[in-house]
């Protein structure tokens, strides 16, 4: 029985990563900054990444480590490096004074252009530390990843249910991916030598992904609304940027340093796993709608 040290555990990816571990019996150490409900096969380590001595205990027992946690939103540079960089490094710290060698952290695509946003620069310093590290390490830069309690790309739907959809200038190109095949990866690799000491980009498997504006089309016909994609020029998008950053302050979606990394051309993932390691399974489509679908269930829409 695998024992699983994971980060980021009450997030997004986090939430559904537990889910599906649990349900195929692993066991589990996560760590928390709240109280938890108790649940079988789940210790709750109260802390974070900037409390060594929490860090310490996460660890403890664990057969490897799964670093999940991470901030993707921060009102400079300070806070992306305390959240990404400092909290990574105390890990990585945890992990090797513990004796255990398999260490899987889930980075950013945008990491590898660290110059254009803060938040890419703090992932790639991330993955630096992990690198230089004598760890058993698998790094995983996923794309845009979507589904069931994401809040980022929930944006997305809001507006596809108005039918107009402001996207980054013309001729750009993402991959995208389910929660759920990105969770499959995830399972994988902390239980095997799988991938050891490789960078690895995840997706959906649609051949140089998507132009900006089929994707929210996809998105729109995942809401059953007709869509009209409309591509900005990067100084209108700061200007919405900076409208965002008034009306909703630390709570805004679209922030200045996300301009920056949406406007980059290229966000195709180029270095997917084997398929004798991991292959996409879901249809893209059909993941927005069930997507679409929890949304309106959970009122969000």
């Amino acid at each position: 029985m695998t024992v699983i040290a994971v980060t980021g555990g009450t997030g997004f990816v986090g939430s559904h990563f537990i889910e599906h571990a649990l349900a195929q019996g692993h066991q589990l150490r996560a760590l928390t900054r709240r109280p938890q409900a108790e649940r079988a096969e789940i210790t709750w380590v109260e802390g974070a990444l900037d409390k060594p001595d929490s860090l310490a205990a996460l660890v403890q027992g664990a057969d490897a480590v799964l670093h999940i946690a991470g901030v993707i939103n921060a009102p400079d540079r300070a806070g992306f490096a305390a959240g990404n960089i400092d909290g990574t490094r105390a890990l990585i710290a945890a992990t090797e004074a513990a004796g255990i060698r398999r260490f899987v952290q889930v980075s950013s695509l945008t990491a590898r252009e660290p110059d254009l946003s803060l938040y890419g620069w703090s992932k790639a310093e991330a993955d630096k530390l992990l690198i230089a590290s004598n760890l058993d390490w698998t790094i995983v830069r996923p794309p845009a990843i979507f589904g069931p309690r994401d809040q980022e790309m929930l944006e997305l739907f809001k507006l596809a249910k108005r039918h107009i959809v402001p996207l980054p200038p013309a001729g750009g190109r993402m991959s995208v991916i389910a929660v759920g095949e990105l969770t499959r990866l995830l399972l994988a690799l902390p239980t095997s030598n799988a991938l050891t000491r490789e960078i690895v980009e995840p997706d959906d498997g649609r051949p140089d992904g998507w132009d900006h504006r089929d994707f929210a089309r996809a998105i729109g016909a995942a809401m059953d609304s007709k869509v009209l994609p409309l591509p900005l020029p990067r100084p209108v998008l700061d200007a919405i940027a900076a409208l965002d950053g008034l009306f909703r302050g630390k709570n805004a979606k679209l922030t200045p340093d996300r301009v920056a990394y949406f406007c980059h051309r290229d966000w195709v993932s180029h270095a997917t796993p084997p398929t004798e390691v991991w292959a996409p399974q879901e249809n893209t489509p059909t993941a927005l709608a069930a997507t679409a679908q929890w949304y309106r269930a959970q009122g969000s829409l």
